[in-house]
């Protein structure tokens, strides 16, 4: 009777977990038993391993085979673990040597023939066993997709289990992901294209550069969705840090990350229709939702009253913490969650209140209906709410050109390093608050009256100096003035519409 252990991975939200797998021959009829919680993808191995290992050459154990899954109080879900209890196997009957089998770390899927395909989750199980000192041992394009976040441990590469009759080649992390650069420019997307939208550029420069939520509001056809589609290319770039959690969320997904690995910054628009599961994760097993997708970048709500309002509540929390806490019965789910909120949404119903050259035909219930789906305590959370109107049509027919992406990144670029040198020179405790904004006894007075004129509460007056200390960056000024503040409050109008509910002429 024979026993031994192989390093394996099991993915749990968006980390992967240790997994020791165990096996042990015992006397009996030929039979493999897998215990240590695995669930229905794991049982279903035992066929894929005993035909593969048949296909292969291999001879399958004529005994009782026992393997554990360590530690045995943690579900153990996906079809990575083929690989590592198929090496265990066939090292505890003497099949294949046992030398440095403790050094590795054995993620793959077994096909029938023996072959070894990738899994979802290639960045977790790079960094578990980068932590773990351990080299990942698996497919070529999953070591291809996953070794640039192993830096500093080879990765050996293993495509079908009749290679290890003859050994598996290495491959070192340099070999893996391309270079990273901060060019943003490859997209197509440029806002130059989208055409007498100026003052919505201008609001959507002052949400870029302080990262604020945004809100925009007009009829249908008027832009909304071209302008929410380029807000990425005036980003900066993703920092290291950012891609890396970018790049998690996405592999644990099965995604794609060459743009992040590039630096550039994810854009989700999810539908509607989307479930509370899809927008902030959950689902057997749990995985990351939309809001987690978006981390790092933009997270795009369009038709925003449509969306369930029970769903668009549960992005209160990420919004304020920049973490999505999910608590389940076999422990708590935490997923990064910091992203820029940018929503769009039509006046009314019908689309056109406030829309000149068109007639609404919605009643003033219908629209006030509407208008409250979105829920108070989210709308608190959206700092910059902005009116786009139909675009001239002669400037249009044109082809007229506005500010493009470069320009509008300049200023974006130029008024985050103001505030990173501001931030430096002030104390810590201060920053984020109203006294950290630095406004001056103008400011203070204006903002006085128009949170009485407006009847803003203590988050949106907050909220309203945080958008005027913006605009002061943008000019490169230490302190906040009051044409700075009346800006400011221009944009916490929330639908800001004009006219009767039937429209206008």
């Amino acid at each position: 009777m024979g026993c031994l252990t192989i390093h394996a991975a099991t993915l749990r939200g968006v980390e992967a977990a240790h997994v020791t797998v165990e096996v042990a021959l015992t006397g009996g009829l030929p039979n493999i038993t897998i215990v240590g919680k695995p669930s229905a993808s794991v049982l279903e191995s035992r066929n894929r391993i005993r035909c593969a290992l048949s296909q292969c050459g291999f001879e399958v154990p004529r005994m009782g085979v026992t393997v554990n899954l360590a530690p045995s109080d943690m579900k153990k879900t996906g079809t990575g673990l083929d690989l590592p209890m198929a090496i265990a196997i066939l090292a505890a009957t003497g099949q294949i040597p046992t030398n440095d089998l403790d050094r590795c770390l054995f993620v793959g899927e077994l096909g029938l023939g023996g072959m070894v395909s990738g899994v979802s989750g290639g960045i977790a199980y790079a960094l578990l066993a980068r932590g773990l000192g351990l080299a990942l041992v698996g497919p070529r394009d999953f070591i291809l997709s996953s070794v640039g976040a192993s830096t500093g441990e080879d990765a050996l590469i293993l495509d079908n289990l009749s290679q290890l009759k003859r050994g598996v080649p290495s491959l070192t992390a340099s070999e893996g992901y391309a270079t990273r650069c901060d060019n943003v420019d490859a997209s197509a997307l440029d806002y130059a294209d989208v055409v007498d939208q100026e003052s919505a550029k201008r609001a959507l420069v002052i949400a870029a550069a302080g990262g604020h939520g945004a809100l925009m509001t007009g009829p249908p056809g008027a832009g909304k969705t071209m302008l929410a589609k380029r807000l990425p290319t005036i980003l900066p770039p993703l920092e290291e840090d950012e891609a890396l959690e970018a790049m998690l969320v996405h592999s644990v997904c099965a995604l794609p990350v060459d743009d992040i690995v590039l630096g550039r910054r994810p854009f989700r628009a999810p539908h509607h229709a989307i479930s509370l599961a899809g927008l902030v994760g959950g689902g057997n097993p749990v995985t990351p939702g939309e809001a987690s997708l978006a981390h790092g970048g933009v997270l795009f709500l369009d038709e925003l009253p449509e969306f369930s309002p029970s769903v668009l509540q549960s992005l209160r929390q990420p919004m304020e913490d920049g973490e999505i806490r999910l608590v389940r019965a076999d422990g708590t789910y935490s997923f990064p969650s910091r992203f820029q909120l940018l929503a769009a949404a039509n006046p009314c119903p019908c689309g056109h209140f406030g829309d000149r050259g068109h007639v609404c035909r919605c009643s003033p219930s219908q629209i006030a209906r509407y208008q409250a789906r979105v829920g108070g305590a989210l709308m608190d959370r959206i700092d910059v709410f902005v009116d786009v109107t139909r675009p001239s049509a002669s400037d249009v027919i044109k082809g007229t050109r506005g500010l493009s992406s470069s320009e509008m990144r300049a200023q974006v670029m130029r008024g985050r390093e103001f505030a990173s040198w501001r931030r430096s020179r002030q104390h810590m405790e201060l920053d984020g608050t109203i006294e950290g904004c630095s406004l001056s006894g103008k400011a203070q007075s204006l903002l006085e009256l128009m949170a009485e004129r407006l009847s803003l509460g203590g988050r949106a007056i907050a909220r309203t100096a945080r958008v005027a200390r913006t605009i002061a960056d943008l000019v490169e000024r230490e302190s906040v003035e009051a044409d700075d503040i009346a800006e400011a409050c221009a944009y916490r109008s929330r639908y800001a519409l004009e006219g009767d509910a039937h429209g206008s002429s």
